[in-house]
């Protein structure tokens, strides 16, 4: 009997709520909170503060795994690697402004050929003056 008391006495008790949940944050408001405090940033800290700093952290992660995530799609993988997170922040002009003193370590480097090193484009595909079409076999700058 006393067991049941105790059962319905804490089926009672309110549940604590997280300050992440109740401002709809994955993100830990608290841990953020705690880290503020201890890192000498100043003498005191709001209670706005902490929500507001997990909510721009969460909003940047997201962004920048949705933009992974779309590189990694695009090279036909279903894990985003170091390789896909450098992708999307470099290809992303404002992301890669904000991120521009950040080494991303095994993320590699974006490719670029200069224009001068690519192939020149033909004028037109029909025939060219020697008889031969425009890079069919045997036309082109090839012919001896």
């Amino acid at each position: 009997m006393a067991s049941r008391a105790a059962g319905a006495k804490s089926s009672k008790a309110h549940k604590g709520k997280s300050r992440s949940s109740r401002a709809g944050l994955q993100f830990p408001v608290g841990r953020i909170h705690r880290l503020l405090r201890k890192g000498n940033y100043a003498e005191r800290v709001g209670a706005g503060a902490p929500v507001y700093m997990a909510a721009v952290l969460e909003y940047l992660a997201a962004e920048v795994l949705e933009l992974a995530g779309n590189a990694a799609r695009d090279n036909n993988k279903t894990r985003i690697t170091p390789r896909h997170i450098q992708l999307a922040v470099r290809n992303d002009e404002e992301l890669s402004k904000l991120l521009s003193g950040v080494t991303i370590s095994e993320g590699g480097v974006l490719p670029h050929i200069p224009a001068e090193l690519l192939p020149k484009k033909s004028g037109g595909s029909g025939p060219m003056p020697n008889g031969h079409k425009a890079g069919g076999p045997g036309g082109g700058s090839q012919d001896y």
